[in-house]
């Protein structure tokens, strides 16, 4: 099954960007405020070009955007469509479940009228 969100390759640059710790922590504190990577990269025991490379990642999925400042590049979070594009995706897997669990309760149904073993 492919989720359908504004590209086909949406679902997984979402779900790749979230599956990090460091990345769902960049994330959350972009969404409180706006920082440098390199005032990012002072809260992680990493390079200054890992966390760049962290927030490459949470950028291509549409979950922070990057802004020059000089010569610093700043990162925020927007709530709302890092919100809405994620539940969008989640929304669609439990709509294809629900579908299925459905269609299982149906076919039990009928079995179990039909004089078979459920």
């Amino acid at each position: 099954m492919v989720v359908d969100t504004k590209t086909p390759e949406s679902a997984d640059l979402i779900f790749h960007a979230l599956s990090d710790a460091t990345r769902r922590d960049i994330l959350l504190r972009c969404l409180e405020g706006e920082y440098s990577v390199s005032t990012l990269a002072s809260y992680y025991p990493m390079s200054f070009a890992a966390v760049q490379k962290h927030v490459a990642v949470l950028e291509k999925a549409h979950l922070v955007t990057k802004r020059r400042r000089g010569r610093e590049q700043m990162v925020r979070g927007d709530v709302v469509v890092a919100i809405e594009q994620t539940l969008a995706v989640l929304e669609q897997f439990e709509t294809m479940w629900r579908s299925r669990l459905d269609r299982m309760g149906q076919i039990l149904r009928e079995t179990t009228t039909q004089g078979g073993v459920p």
